[in-house]
């Protein structure tokens, strides 16, 4: 499987142009597997959910998915990125990523964990992640600030994926060191596509912190772009290498966990504190 980041430089609010620069970046790239960022088509910064909603896309109505949808066929390969989800029916947005092939969407998620003002405009997602065979391997999706929480990967590993595909829009220093242990501790493949630049709205700015990577299961860093400026980076893997849990002779990574002294992992921090 020759698996690659896109790291891109989204201009808040310009979707056409977006997808025109991405589309740019892709001319010459072959790939099975394209990962692009977190809302890779619109930008970050909303001043409200109202400004956000005019941007929103049901997922059947979506032109993020049917660019990704145009370039999977004109490329051969699936292709993986973030869009804000408009769920009509029950008033949502969400912060959402697709894996799609020229047939349309293999797996959906909805990000699970907010990170800071995400929470003034988005709605949480509701499902675990999934995995899904995506033609050469097994692949599910995490989204941006999902990977400071190790229940998120573990819950793919346990889903039997083998790459885990990472749509950002990072600020905080330590994902991309923290992914290494994430691939370790769950023996997986991970693709963090992360975005450069940054945004400005009021008296707020971001800058985004670049750096997209790909990591063995082993925590090898197998390519990695730099902090600034748009690349793609593609790499040649074996996903069959992520199925193989055995860290000794004698130990399973996901066998060897002692599931029945967890329980407490299941409590909320109002039934943990009446236990005391």
């Amino acid at each position: 499987m020759k698996i690659g980041y896109v790291q891109t430089n989204p201009k808040r609010g310009k979707r056409e142009q977006n997808l025109e620069s991405a589309l740019a970046l892709l001319a010459d790239v072959e790939a099975d597997v394209l990962v692009l960022p977190e809302l890779f088509s619109t930008g970050y910064l909303f001043a409200d959910r109202e400004e956000l909603s005019k941007v929103a896309e049901p997922t059947d109505e979506s032109p993020t998915i049917e660019w990704m949808k145009k370039v999977a066929a004109d490329k051969g390969c699936v292709v993986c990125g973030g869009f804000p989800e408009l769920d009509r029916d029950n008033n949502r947005i969400y912060n959402s990523a697709v894996i799609v092939s020229f047939v349309g969407p293999l797996v959906h998620y909805r990000k699970l964990h907010l990170f800071d003002q995400e929470k003034e405009l988005f709605d949480a997602g509701e499902m675990p992640p999934k995995a899904a065979n995506i033609g050469l391997g097994v692949a599910g999706i995490i989204i941006c600030f999902d990977w400071i929480f190790p229940e998120t990967m573990r819950m793919l590993a346990l889903d039997d994926a083998q790459v885990v595909l990472h749509p950002s829009n990072l600020i905080l220093p330590h994902c991309q060191q923290a992914m290494i242990t994430r691939c370790i501790e769950n023996r997986l493949f991970a693709v963090t596509a992360n975005r450069v630049g940054s945004e400005e709205l009021n008296e707020k700015k971001l800058t985004f912190t670049g750096h997209s990577q790909i990591v063995a299961p082993d925590g090898t860093v197998l390519k990695q772009a730099g902090a600034e400026g748009e690349e793609v980076g593609v790499v040649e893997i074996d996903p069959n290498q992520a199925s193989d849990k055995m860290v000794t002779e004698n130990n399973h990574l996901l066998k060897d966990r002692r599931v029945d002294v967890y329980e407490s992992l299941l409590y909320t921090d109002k039934e943990r504190q009446g236990r005391l």
